[in-house]
């Protein structure tokens, strides 16, 4: 494979590196069980024994990877579908060269590792530039304001653009242009001079500054190859998460969900509306998400808060979506009617079909008729397919794409490849703590917990018995090898985990904020391994703050934040506190 997991041996001669001044944020990457240390695995005057072990016994890796597998994926021996599923994640994906073909016809990355740089989180970037690797922004193009759209759609505020995707393509095969021209998208980056709280930008014990940056993201709308063209939009930037442990979130119980929801609304925690019934004290009508087979669970995944099972969320999602691979589940292209009448209606398109489209060997023929109407009109026909089939009937992606040459019939990405990838995205561990035997790591958790910021960033969760939701691709290619999908994938049954978040969305009121301004708490687990193992030590939703201060500060950015108070005590901290308390989250 390409990106090897970094060995023990090679990890011994890092194991070194001191403690150094928060405004630094370097990492303490010392790992008690890689050099020997009897500490490793004991309990102690702070840490339980089992918070060595943040994914649990079956879900974490005693080594520094965000790439190894869980304990959980080897016992159930499915080692062999991992490393296949990690083929597809770390490799390139093309037009027609199997087994990792079917790119476009737009898309958003030609992989996955290009927005998940080893394993990680998505790199600070001042371009947006698709086939950047580490560039893991997603753009996020919204109306501000409620309004109506050039052919007469009304839309609500916050909501996305319909023009082009949710996640913005910016490439697209020939003969079409790409959704979005990413040399128009500008990223500017601004620095803050003051912030609205009223607090100096240097701690007041001691005098050191810190400094905030946010991004301005601008595009015209001569960048978008749609018709209608969009108005009244924004635009923001999402960067990937670390992908590792997300098989453990996926395996907590949503009424033990609730539990924290209801706790923290007892509080006086100002929760999601679009989240949370404050009425009735419950999950609000638009919490449920709506499964492929019909079945409701309440969303979990992304900052947004947009999916619930992780088969039917950011990963079995992605593979789809971003390279627009398609599968048995999955008859349909991630477009939208804009960009497909924009694509009919361009005469280069239609010329360049008609001259390279007539050969049924040719990825063309599908669009391909006998006049430049017909041709016109295929185009904007399988362009537009983005809705699976109804009632058992064909729709133009089976008529034209699947079934006609050159397909065939035959899938681009198969059940058992399908299969093999979710394997690999439920199988992925989350490493091991370090020092936690270490006297300042140990002052910063009791710290961290004083000053409240393990009330968002809760620490531990106790999953449930984790009987997964499976999805149709799945279900097919366990009835064709015989087997019980329901035990197909890697397990994480009464698992005491401890990703520090409270799987709720909060609210910072930063500069150029999230879309809606409500963001799901990231999960601290392994990130502070990120600049060791990715090259950066980036955080938040877009990559602003540049390390573990930069990130507190935001919460203290403006007096509204839900998370003042407690960034405040970091404020007013000690130099020695505020180390303490960095060493502690990058030792978790």
């Amino acid at each position: 494979m390409i990106y090897q997991r970094i060995s023990k041996m090679l990890l011994l001669g890092l194991l070194v590196l001191p403690l150094a001044s928060c405004s630094d944020d370097n990492n303490v990457v010392n790992n008690d069980k890689l050099n020997g240390d009897s500490q490793f695995g004991k309990a102690n005057d702070v840490f339980e024994a089992s918070e060595w072990y943040p994914g649990g016994e079956l879900g974490t890796d005693e080594g520094m990877s965000y790439s190894a597998e869980t304990p959980a994926t080897t016992n159930q021996g499915l080692s062999n579908s991992f490393n296949k599923g990690e083929d597809f994640f770390e490799h390139l994906y093309t037009i027609t060269e199997a087994p990792r073909k079917g790119l476009g016809p737009a898309w958003v990355r030609s992989s996955c590792i290009h927005c998940h740089p080893n394993y990680g989180h998505g790199k600070f970037q001042n371009q947006y530039q698709a086939d950047q690797f580490g560039n893991g922004y997603l753009l996020v193009i919204y109306h501000p304001t409620a309004g109506t759209t050039a052919d007469g759609k009304d839309y609500k505020a916050n909501s996305y653009i319909t023009e082009v995707t949710g996640m913005p393509q910016t490439k697209a095969m020939t003969p079409f242009s790409a959704p979005v021209d990413e040399k128009q998208i500008n990223i500017q980056w601004n620095e803050v001079t003051a912030m609205p709280s009223g607090l100096a930008m240097k701690f007041p014990k001691d005098g050191e500054t810190f400094a905030l940056q946010y991004p301005e993201v601008t595009i015209p709308q001569s960048a978008f190859n749609t018709n209608p063209k969009p108005a009244n939009y924004e635009v923001r930037l999402e960067s990937t998460i670390g992908i590792y442990g997300t098989g453990l979130l996926d395996a907590i119980d949503q009424d033990d969900m609730k539990k924290v929801y209801q706790d923290e609304a007892k509080y006086g925690v100002e929760l999601n509306p679009a989240m949370w019934d404050k009425t009735a004290n419950d999950w609000a009508s638009t919490a449920w998400y709506k499964l492929a087979d019909g079945t409701k669970m309440v969303k979990k995944f992304t900052y947004a808060m947009t999916r619930a099972s992780l088969q039917d969320g950011p990963g079995a999602n992605a593979i789809w979506n971003i390279t627009n691979v398609t599968r048995s589940d999955r008859h349909y292209l991630y477009t939208t009617p804009a960009w497909a009448k924009y694509q009919s209606e361009d005469p280069e398109v239609i010329s360049y079909i008609k001259k390279h489209g007539a050969d049924e060997s040719s990825v063309l023929h599908p669009y391909y008729a006998d006049t430049d109407e017909g041709i016109k009109e295929r185009v904007n026909e399988i362009l537009s397919c983005n809705n699976a089939p109804k009632d058992g009937k064909e729709n133009a992606f089976e008529k034209y794409l699947l079934k006609g040459a050159p397909y065939n019939g035959e899938e681009e990405m198969s059940n058992k490849d399908y299969y093999d990838f979710m394997v690999w995205h439920r199988g992925l561990a989350v490493p091991a703590a370090r020092n936690l035997d270490n006297a300042q790591v140990q002052e910063g958790k009791k710290l961290f917990t004083q000053w409240g910021c393990a009330t968002c960033h809760k620490p531990s969760w106790k999953t449930g018995s984790d009987n997964y939701w499976v999805d149709n691709a799945i279900k097919a290619y366990a009835k064709s090898i015989g087997q019980d999908p329901n035990t197909m994938l890697p397990k994480y049954p009464n698992q005491t985990i401890y990703p520090y978040t409270d799987l709720v969305q909060h609210r910072l009121f930063m500069a150029n904020d999230i879309r809606t301004g409500w963001c799901r708490t990231t999960p601290l687990w392994g990130r502070g391994l990120s600049s060791m193992l990715t090259g950066r030590s980036d955080r938040l939703h877009d990559c602003r703050a540049r390390n573990v201060v930069e990130a507190i500060m935001w919460h203290c950015y403006d007096k509204r934040s839900d998370a003042y108070k407690s960034a405040l005590n970091f404020y007013n901290a000690t130099k020695e506190e505020r180390d303490a308390v960095v060493a502690f989250i990058n030792a978790i």
